[in-house]
């Protein structure tokens, strides 16, 4: 009996982190930009008509959370983009096409 309550509490935790992962905190001051990955060579990034510059320390976070080098950009993605107060990009966010849904629809 005790196996069987451990495998269910485990299961509830593996459902809970899955949900959670599903529902990422994205920032309110981002701006919503088509990335076309590839174009450029480090630090700068193509964000719709824009070419912009990765900030020192910035982070491209892919669908899942994971951090991603400039080289392993994929070649369009929409993005949710934050700017430093040098008008470096500081954060890009790939964003999965449920998040963009509500994303356009909140603005």
């Amino acid at each position: 009996m005790r196996r069987w309550a451990w495998i269910l509490a485990l299961a509830a935790a593996l459902a809970a982190t899955s949900h959670a992962q599903l529902l990422r905190q994205l920032p309110a001051n981002g701006k919503l930009g088509e990335l076309l990955g590839r174009q450029q060579p480090y630090p700068l990034l193509q964000i719709g008509g824009k070419i912009l510059r990765l900030a020192p320390g910035g982070r491209i976070v892919d669908q899942d959370n994971r951090v991603v080098l400039h080289s392993y950009l994929p070649e369009h993605a929409y993005v949710l983009f934050v700017e430093d107060v040098n008008g470096d990009v500081s954060r890009v966010y790939l964003l999965r096409p449920e998040e963009l849904e509500r994303l356009q629809r909140a603005r």
